[in-house]
């Protein structure tokens, strides 16, 4: 016979919105870092195609 489950407390409720809303956060940190690092040409773990659109404007 189906019984029903126990309410969750608002304690562990809040517990797991905080953790998810900390997860979100250190992700937008961590992306806008990278971004910042990429505009201003600091980043040395990407690999991407500068010297071929300088080439092109210079022809």
């Amino acid at each position: 016979m189906a019984v029903p489950k126990k309410k969750t407390s608002k304690g562990k409720r809040n517990q797991r919105h905080a953790h998810w809303k900390a997860k979100a956060a250190t992700a937008a940190q961590k992306a806008l870092s990278i971004g910042k690092a990429v505009l201003s040409g600091r980043a040395q773990g990407f690999v991407y195609p500068i010297k071929d659109e300088e080439e092109a404007s210079e022809a």
